[in-house]
C-alpha cells in the first residue's frame, strides 16, 4: 500500500488495476443500483445497502426494483454481488463506501439532509478504521453540506478525517433510461481533501465511466459544480416556458419563434412543456438558494426561473380551461383525459411530475380528471385527484391533454378517440403530434406556446 504524508492510503492504482478493492453503495436508488451494478459489471466485489425490505427483497430475487426499465437484465447473481439491509453485515468489508440518497426539500421547500446525515451514521459507525475506507457522497446537495452533516459524525465518532477515514464528493450525472447517458458513459466530477485522494478516485471512476473522470480542488467546488448544471437547466428551461406563455398573447408562435432564432449558431434551443419533473431541476436550485440567502448573496434570478417553472401547471390548466371556455364549456364537471403522468417517457419515475401539478389545479377547478400512462403500476397511482383507466378508448372525454410524450401515446388511435370525446378539444402539452393529422380527423388543436 502507498504511504502520503505518514497517511495509510488504501485505493492504490494497483489495487483498482487489478479490482482488490469491495465497493460498498448504501441506497439502491435510480442513482445507486446502477452504480452499484456498474462496478460490479467491471469487475469489483460489490456489496449494496438499503432501508427497503422490498428492494433488497426483489434484489435477491434477480428482480429490478426500481422505474428504470435499462436494468431489467442487468440484477447480478454470483459471489461479487451482495444485498443487505443491514449496514453492520458489509460496511467493515468495504474499501469504498458511495451514499446515493435522496435529497428532498420540505414543504416549505428548506433542503431536507436527514438521509444523508442517517446514511453516514450508518456509514461510520461501521467502517473498518485498520483499512481507511473512503467514503463519497454522490447525493445532489449545495456547497458545503458534505463536511457540515458528515464532519460532527466523525467527531462524536472519535474519527480523524485523512487518518480513519477520508471523505469524497462525486455528484452523479446520470439520465435514467437513457442508454446514451447512463453510469457507464457519462463525465464524472470528484472532489477530496487532498490531490492525493483525488488521484484515485480518478482512476477507480475512470474503471466505471468511458466518460471521463476530473478532480477538483475541493469537496465544495465539486458540490457547487453539480448544483449549478441543473440551476442552469432550470433557468433555460425557465426563459422558453415563459416565452411560451408571453408570444400566445401577442398572437405568435413560440415554436416558430424558437425555429428562426435557432438558425444562429450559438442560439441553444429548449423546448416549453407544461413544468419541469424529476428529482434534480424541480429540487436543486432550492439547495443553493438556501446557500446563498444564509450567505447573504443575492438569488433574484435562480428564485425567478424556480417560480416561472414552478407555476406552469397552473398557467397551462388556466389556458386549458380558457380553450374550453371558448367552446362554451365551463369547468364544472369537465372531463378532461391527461395522457402520461411520468415525468419523461418511456420510464415510470413520476417524482415531482408536473402532470400531478396540472390535476390538482383542474381538479380545484371543478374539472373531473382521468390519467392514462402506460407506465404507472397500479400501487403507484395516487387516486385522491384523479380516476386512473387503463385504456384511454375505455372513457369518455371532453378534453385531452398530453402530458407526457411516451411512444404509445402517440401511437394511439387518435380517430377512434375523437369518437369518445364530446367536445374534441386536444391540448398538446409537449408539442409533439401532427396538428394537420389530428385537425382532418375532427380535434380541436390547440398547444403550449401556441395563439
Amino acid at each position: 500500500m502507498n504511504r502520503v504524508e505518514g497517511l495509510v492510503f488504501m485505493i492504490t492504482g494497483e489495487r483498482v488495476d487489478n479490482r482488490d478493492l469491495t465497493i460498498g453503495v448504501i441506497g439502491l436508488g435510480y442513482v445507486g443500483l446502477p452504480t452499484a451494478i456498474g462496478f460490479h459489471e467491471v469487475g469489483f466485489t460489490v456489496h449494496g445497502i438499503d432501508v427497503s425490505k422490498e428492494v433488497i427483497s426483489l434484489l435477491k430475487q434477480g428482480k429490478n426494483p426500481g422505474d428504470d426499465p435499462t436494468l431489467d437484465d442487468k440484477i447480478p447473481n454470483d459471489e461479487r454481488w451482495n444485498i443487505s439491509l443491514n449496514a453492520s453485515d458489509s460496511i467493515p468489508l468495504c474499501d469504498v463506501v458511495i451514499v446515493t440518497v435522496p435529497t428532498p426539500i420540505s414543504d416549505n421547500n428548506k433542503p431536507d439532509l436527514r438521509f444523508v446525515k442517517e446514511a453516514g451514521i450508518s456509514a461510520f459507525d461501521h467502517i473498518n478504521k485498520s483499512i481507511q475506507p473512503t467514503v463519497i457522497l454522490e447525493s445532489t446537495v449545495y456547497p458545503g453540506v458534505t463536511r457540515e452533516i458528515w464532519g460532527p459524525l466523525l467527531d462524536e465518532r472519535g474519527l480523524i478525517e485523512g487518518v480513519h477515514v477520508n471523505m469524497a464528493y462525486c455528484p452523479e450525472r446520470f439520465v435514467p433510461g437513457d442508454p446514451n447517458y447512463g453510469v457507464r458513459e457519462v463525465p464524472r466530477v470528484v472532489g477530496a481533501e487532498k490531490p492525493e485522494i483525488c488521484s484515485s478516485l480518478v482512476a477507480l471512476y475512470s474503471t466505471l465511466t468511458s466518460g471521463g473522470v476530473f478532480p477538483v480542488s475541493s469537496i465544495e467546488i465539486a458540490e457547487a459544480s453539480k448544483v449549478v448544471e441543473n440551476v442552469q437547466r432550470d433557468l433555460n428551461i425557465a426563459l422558453v416556458n415563459e416565452l411560451a406563455l408571453i408570444f400566445p398573447e401577442i398572437g405568435l408562435d413560440v415554436e416558430e419563434v424558437l425555429t428562426a432564432a435557432a438558425t444562429k449558431w450559438n442560439f441553444h434551443r429548449y423546448a416549453p412543456g407544461i413544468g419541469v419533473g424529476g428529482h434534480c431541476i424541480p429540487i436543486d436550485p432550492y439547495y443553493l438558494i438556501q446557500k446563498a440567502t444564509a450567505a447573504g448573496a443575492p438569488v433574484d434570478l435562480i428564485t425567478s426561473a424556480r417560480k416561472v417553472n414552478s407555476n406552469m401547471p397552473t398557467q397551462i390548466a388556466n389556458r386549458i380551461l380558457r380553450h374550453a371556455k371558448k367552446l362554451g364549456r365551463d369547468a364544472n364537471n369537465l372531463r378532461i383525459l391527461l395522457l402520461g403522468w411520468a415525468y419523461k417517457p418511456g420510464i415510470s419515475d413520476s417524482r415531482e411530475s408536473p402532470t400531478k401539478h396540472l390535476a390538482i389545479s383542474l381538479h380545484n377547478s371543478g374539472c373531473k380528471i382521468l390519467t392514462w400512462d402506460p407506465y404507472i403500476t397500479s400501487k403507484n397511482r395516487p387516486n385522491e385527484i384523479t380516476q386512473w383507466v387503463d385504456n384511454p378508448l375505455d372513457v369518455n372525454t371532453d378534453v385531452i391533454v398530453i402530458c407526457t410524450a411516451h411512444q404509445e401515446v402517440l401511437n394511439l388511435d387518435w380517430g377512434a378517440l375523437r369518437e369518445k370525446s364530446d367536445l374534441g378539444l386536444l391540448f398538446d402539452g409537449r408539442r409533439v403530434i401532427d396538428e394537420e393529422l389530428l385537425t382532418n380527423q375532427g380535434w380541436i388543436v390547440t398547444a403550449i406556446g401556441k395563439p
